[in-house]
């Protein structure tokens, strides 16, 4: 995927990015300004029957389609520990593996929600962060915006518990989609990965009682014993939804359908080839499956593009 031409949309995903790496105390050569902390496996997706009739996406109608799948904590930190406050929202990004140098991708995170419309704004409000010590007078930078950006707040008082297990954890697409039928229905979506065994999260001394690596040294152990299943879901958009505006939920009564189960059945090494070049893409780039207007797909894609490329570059891949 080439980076843009636009000079603005580089110059604001270059800021997203210089951002977080102040957020996250420099840069940390050879990994991801957010997300930094994670681990490839691999599996297999099979849809569900529903799945065909929504879209002519060519994962929607094979029998079984090879995957890669990132589980990761939030912030650019790679040593964060998992039972740290800081290290939710965790991300579940899938990559569809549809042929030779063909693929699409899904990125999902465990908060239903985001907290920017644009790239723009979430710069002002990571810099907000930034600008914020323990010993900033009140009101500090971060509630400055936080009593101007409603939505904003009401990311961050989404609950953000840690899971026992990320086999335990729901995880939510951030954007809105649109799906194509073959015969040329389109459909409004929002993503959902569910766990198949369930969700279960820790209360505070049951997560402070984890070592820094415990979800990451159970999900070794889980897979080793057998796959991981995780379903995913769409939640469909009604009339009068907000179809561009990742800050906006649509209501819960909204039908949800199942378009099929994601079985994980094994680690990528470290070191594997893939698993060190791969920048998932959160547009799709697929037949049947169109991006909506929601103006952070474009910049999200750009990050993740600069950043992406800057990761290989440290690593040598």
């Amino acid at each position: 995927m080439p980076l843009p031409t636009d000079e603005k949309r580089l110059a604001v995903a270059g800021e997203v990015i210089q951002v977080f790496d102040a957020v996250n105390g420099g840069v940390h050569a050879g990994f991801r300004p957010a997300h930094a902390k994670g681990q490839l496996v691999a599996g297999t997706f099979a849809p569900s029957p529903e799945a065909a009739e929504l879209s002519t996406a060519p994962h929607f109608h094979a029998t079984s389609t090879p995957v890669f799948a990132r589980f990761s904590d939030f912030t650019g930190i790679p040593i964060i520990p998992d039972n740290d406050p800081n290290a939710s929202p965790r991300g579940f990004a899938i990559r569809f593996q549809l042929g030779e140098h063909k693929h699409t991708d899904i990125v999902t995170h465990s908060a239903d929600g985001f907290p920017a419309r644009t790239a723009e704004e979430l710069v002002e409000f990571l810099n907000a962060v930034h600008a914020t010590t323990p010993d900033s007078p009140h009101p500090n930078p971060v509630e400055q915006f936080l009593g101007s950006h409603p939505k904003t707040l009401a990311f961050v008082q989404i609950p953000k518990p840690i899971p026992s297990s990320f086999a335990h954890e729901s995880f939510f697409g951030v954007n809105a989609f649109v799906l194509v039928s073959a015969t040329g229905v389109k459909r409004h979506i929002r993503y959902r990965i569910l766990p198949a065994a369930g969700s279960d999260h820790l209360d505070a001394a049951a997560a402070a009682a984890k070592g820094p690596n415990f979800l990451f040294e159970e999900l070794t152990s889980r897979l080793a014993a057998g796959p991981i299943q995780m379903q995913l879901w769409v939640q469909l958009a009604g009339e009068g939804d907000i179809l561009d505006d990742a800050t906006e939920h649509w209501p819960e009564n909204r039908p949800q359908l199942l378009l099929g189960v994601i079985t994980l059945t094994g680690l990528v090494p470290n070191d594997d080839p893939e698993g060190k070049r791969i920048i998932f893409d959160p547009i799709p780039r697929v037949d049947g499956i169109e991006p909506s207007a929601d103006p952070m797909l474009e910049s999200r894609a750009d990050v993740y593009l600069l950043s992406g490329r800057r990761r290989r570059a440290a690593a040598g891949a």
